[in-house]
Parts: C-alpha cells; sequence; structure tokens
C-alpha cells in the first residue's frame, strides 16, 4: 500500500514523502492517527501542487536549518550521570537530558530532532544525531561522566569459583554403611 506521510515518522520517511508500508500498517496504525493518507491519483496531484507552492517556504526551512546545524558544529557535550563504581548508569542518557545540557549551553534543539543509537547505559564517549530537515542532519560527539563516582573501577570480569560439585569430597563408607542401614529400617 502506498501512503502519503503527514508528518516525519522515524525509519519510515519525512512529511510528504510517498512510501510503500504494510497494508496493516497504513490501514491500522497510520491512517487512523492521521499521520498519513492513502496515495491515490488525486491525492499525489494535491501533494505535487502544494510543494510547487510551498516550494519558497521549504527553501526558506532548509537555509534555517542549514545555519543552524552550522552553529552547533563542533559543539561537544558533557552529561553527568548517576552511576555504580564500575559506571553503569542508573537508567539511561536520553534526548531530553541532551536537550537540557544544550539549553543551557545556549541552544535551543527540539528534544524530538535528537536521535541516538542505542541505548546509552555506562560511561563514555557516543555520538549523537540532530536532524534538522530531511536534507539536513549534524552528528556531534557526547561524553557521559558520573557525578556520583569519582574513580570507575574496570570492570573485570567475575572470577568463577571452583564448582562446589568438584571440591566434594567422596564420602567415606563409614559414614555411607549407617545411612544405608536407616533405609533399610524405614522400608521394612
Amino acid at each position: 500500500m502506498q501512503v502519503i506521510l503527514k508528518e516525519d515518522v522515524l525509519n519510515l520517511g519525512f512529511k510528504d514523502d510517498i512510501v510503500t508500508v504494510a497494508d496493516g500498517y497504513g490501514r491500522n496504525y497510520l491512517i487512523p492517527r492521521g499521520i498519513a493518507v492513502i496515495a491515490s491519483e488525486s491525492a499525489i496531484k494535491v501533494l505535487n501542487e502544494n510543494l510547487k507552492q510551498r516550494k519558497h517556504k521549504l527553501e526558506a526551512i532548509k537555509k534555517e536549518a542549514e545555519a543552524k546545524a552550522k552553529k552547533l558544529e563542533g559543539v561537544k557535550l558533557t552529561v553527568k550521570a548517576k552511576t555504580s563504581k564500575v559506571g553503569v548508569i542508573f537508567g539511561s542518557v536520553t534526548a531530553i537530558q541532551i536537550a537540557e545540557e544544550l539549553e543551557k549551553l545556549g541552544y535551543d534543539v527540539d528534544r524530538k530532532k535528537i536521535y541516538l543509537k542505542g541505548a546509552i547505559k555506562e560511561v563514555g564517549e557516543y555520538t549523537y544525531q540532530i536532524r534538522f530537515h530531511r536534507d539536513v542532519q549534524i552528528e556531534l560527539p557526547l561524553t557521559v561522566e558520573s557525578e556520583n563516582v569519582e574513580h570507575i573501577e574496570s570492570k573485570e570480569p567475575i572470577k568463577v569459583k571452583e564448582n562446589a560439585s568438584e571440591k566434594r569430597e567422596e564420602p567415606s563408607t563409614d559414614e555411607v554403611a549407617p545411612a544405608n542401614e536407616e533405609l533399610e529400617k524405614v522400608e521394612e
């Protein structure tokens, strides 16, 4: 099924894109929520006409996005989070925290435009992406530090203790004999 997106959808497409989706996904999720419309011939003609009329507006929006991206170039962000002694974060670092840190530095970025490549759950160096426009994306470095632990201990593999079954000594025959006699008495 082909649909026309009315808004940006992560991993699917941007507003006004014509995309092919599974029938159930289109009928049961995208269309009822107003995220997309069916790409009929008349809807495509209307879309093309609207794009022609909005061409100048879209160019201005793209230039504005490029200016914001240029302003953010080279910004290195440091986020502090509560961690354990080995550097594991209690929770995870999210786009909301990144947006708050950028705001502290004087940059106004909507948290919905910040994308992380997986969950950030440990202290370390990461990258995140800000998508200002479909054609304007910028990738920036992120450092996650511990706010409550001064020195992060290295993660050494846990030493496995010797198996209890290997360590167990075989009982002597003197200990086994009385136990067997008691069992025989119970069985009678």
